[in-house]
C-alpha cells in the first residue's frame, strides 16, 4: 500500500480565480463564479460578430452562466444556429414588450418566418398599426435597446405563471400550460412584461442592435439579420403568394378550432383528432382540386409543374393526389 504522505495527490483549498479554455487554445483567467459572457467580452473579437451565448463543458449555456470551475468554452456568434436561435427569439421578447406598453389592449402574434430574415406579425383585437404607430413601435424597441436592460430569468410556480397569463388575457398560453406536468415554469422578464419562451436568450436588451419594422399587408414584419449576414438587414422579397397561403392555413386552423398548441391537445383529450384529420384532408382536396382546375384552364400555357418542398413532406403523395384529379377533367 502506498503511503498517503508521499503521494504527489493532495487537497487544497479553491482558488479564487478558475480559467477558461478557448477553442484556438487562449486561456482567459477570472474569478470563481464570473458570468461566462463577462470572460467573453475580453475577446478582442467578442462583437464581431457579436457573442451572444456559449457552450461550457457541452452543455449550451447563456451568457450569464457562473463559470465555479475550469472550462472548455465555445463561444457562439450570431453567425451559428444556436447564436441566431438566441438573437431571434429575445428579439421577439423585445418587440412583445414594447409592443404591450404601448398597445395593452391588443394581441400580438409572431406568425411564420421570411426568407430574408424576419417574422410576419399580426395584431388583433384592434385594427392593423398605421404606419405612424408601426414606427412608434420601432423607436420604442430602440430606447429600450439604449437604456440595456436586463432580462431576468425567474422560476415560478405552474399555478403563478398560469394565473399571470389569464389575467393578461393570453388563453392560448393558459390552455398550453394545462397540459404541463411540471410545477414550476421559468419565465423571462422585461419591466412589467413576462412571458414564456423555448430556450435561452441575451442577457439584455443592449445586445439586440439589429432589427426593423416594415409594414406588410394587414400586419408588419420584424426583420433580423441572416447568419451569413450578422450586421445587415435584407431586402424583403415579394412574398404575396406565400402570405396568402399562410393566411388561408390559418383560416383552416381556425375552422378547425385549433388555432394553437393547446387547443390542439384540448381537442386530442377529447378525442376530436380522427375528425380534425378528415376534415384537414377534406380541406387539402378541395385545394388540389382548384390547383387542378387552373392547370386545365391553363393548358395552352403550362408545360411543366414544379412541386417543391423539403424531405418527407409530401411531394409524391401530393403528385399522386394532383394527377387523379387532372385525369378527372
Amino acid at each position: 500500500m502506498s503511503d498517503p504522505a508521499k503521494s504527489p495527490i493532495h487537497f487544497i483549498k479553491p482558488r479564487d480565480e478558475v480559467e477558461v479554455h478557448l477553442p484556438d487554445g487562449r486561456v482567459l483567467q477570472g474569478k470563481r463564479n464570473t458570468p461566462v459572457g463577462e470572460f467573453l467580452k475580453a475577446l478582442p473579437e467578442w462583437d464581431n460578430p457579436l457573442i451572444v451565448g456559449a457552450i461550457v463543458n457541452h452543455e449550451l449555456r447563456e451568457l450569464t452562466y457562473p463559470i465555479t470551475i475550469e472550462s472548455k468554452v465555445i463561444p457562439l456568434t450570431m453567425a451559428s444556429a444556436d447564436g441566431a436561435r438566441i438573437y431571434r427569439r429575445s428579439l421577439t421578447f423585445l418587440l412583445e414588450a414594447a409592443f404591450e406598453e404601448l398597445f395593452p389592449d391588443a394581441v400580438l402574434t409572431v406568425d411564420h418566418s421570411v426568407t430574408s430574415g424576419g417574422y410576419y406579425c399580426q395584431v388583433g383585437g384592434r385594427d392593423p398599426l398605421s404606419e405612424g404607430e408601426l414606427k412608434r413601435l420601432e423607436s420604442r424597441m430602440r430606447e429600450l435597446v439604449e437604456q440595456d436592460l436586463p432580462f431576468e430569468r425567474l422560476t415560478v410556480p405552474l399555478k403563478e405563471a398560469v394565473q399571470y397569463f389569464e389575467t393578461k388575457g393570453h388563453q392560448d398560453k393558459v390552455r398550453l400550460l394545462r397540459y404541463r406536468h411540471r410545477e414550476t415554469l421559468v419565465l423571462y422578464q422585461l419591466g412589467s412584461h413576462r412571458d414564456y419562451h423555448h430556450g435561452y436568450m441575451v442577457p439584455s436588451t443592449g445586445y439586440l442592435r439589429w432589427f426593423g419594422l416594415k409594414a406588410m399587408d394587414e400586419g408588419f414584419i420584424l426583420q433580423y439579420p441572416r447568419r451569413h449576414a450578422p450586421r445587415e438587414l435584407l431586402p424583403l422579397p415579394d412574398f404575396s403568394i406565400l402570405l396568402k397561403t399562410f393566411k388561408q392555413y390559418g383560416a383552416w386552423l381556425a375552422h378547425l378550432g385549433i388555432d394553437s398548441v393547446g387547443a390542439l391537445n384540448d381537442a386530442i383529450s377529447a378525442d376530436r383528432i380522427r375528425e380534425i384529420i378528415l376534415v384537414s384532408e377534406a380541406l387539402h382536396e378541395q385545394k388540389i382540386a382548384e390547383i387542378a382546375r387552373e392547370i386545365v384552364r391553363r393548358a395552352n400555357q403550362t408545360r411543366i409543374i414544379l412541386i417543391a418542398g423539403p424531405s418527407s413532406s409530401g411531394k409524391t403523395t401530393f403528385a399522386k393526389r394532383l394527377s387523379v384529379q387532372l385525369l378527372a377533367y
